[in-house]
């Protein structure tokens, strides 16, 4: 059941969408991952990319490819960090597990339970 009230609409911004159109055309971006990034939905994004093709949405100004190059390039450094990271943590995690499993291994003379009989 909807919410009682006014419909919440968002206006976007000509600078907004044709930076978001951008961005869905970068080589290896989907434009579901642009969309979920923005906190838009993925059809609104592909009716902009209509609009810009039609020309109804016209850019102005920035020059997102060097910023986006440079983020792109932070976040390969990061996700190959995050994969070395986590082999890391598997690596602790199976040596955890290998040395909780042993058993004890002393001999029947260290062992302080135990009486010697003489």
């Amino acid at each position: 059941m909807p919410k009682p009230g006014p419909r919440t609409t968002y206006k976007y911004t000509d600078d907004f969408k044709a930076t978001a159109v951008k961005l869905s055309y970068l080589p290896g971006v989907q434009v579901q991952d642009v969309a979920r990034s923005l906190y838009i939905h993925p059809f609104m994004l592909s009716r902009w990319r209509k609009e810009v093709r039609e020309g109804l949405i016209v850019a102005k100004g920035k020059d997102i490819e060097k910023v986006t190059a440079t983020e792109l390039a932070e976040l390969k450094r990061l996700r190959k960090e995050n994969a070395r990271l986590e082999v890391e943590n598997d690596l602790l995690k199976k040596a955890i597990e290998y040395t909780s499993g042993r058993s004890p291994t002393y001999s029947s003379s260290s062992d302080p339970t135990k009486k010697q009989s003489k």
